[in-house]
């Protein structure tokens, strides 16, 4: 593999990270704790929202992430063509 074609595929890498963990941030942080307040006039389940998504939502989100981060790293390293298989 080239230097160009690395530095490229390493900033697809880092751009993928950064979008993914925006996500997470703006999910834990921004809907666990500074709209909770807002979340909180919404029931689920008997539950307010606020609370479900502080304690569980945020968690499958995070599972959604890894997920998501897996399919499209394989996307990458086909289209680098550095895949395993």
């Amino acid at each position: 593999m080239e230097e160009s074609q690395r530095k490229a595929y390493w900033q697809a890498n880092i751009k993928l990270v950064l979008m993914l963990l925006a996500v997470w941030f703006v999910v834990s942080y921004g809907f666990g704790i500074l709209f909770k307040e807002a979340l909180d006039a919404i029931d689920l389940f008997g539950f307010k929202l606020g609370f479900w998504w502080a304690q569980q939502g945020s968690i499958y989100v995070f599972l959604l992430l890894i997920a998501v981060y897996a399919w499209q790293m394989n996307r990458l390293d086909r289209q680098f063509d550095v895949h395993e298989d």
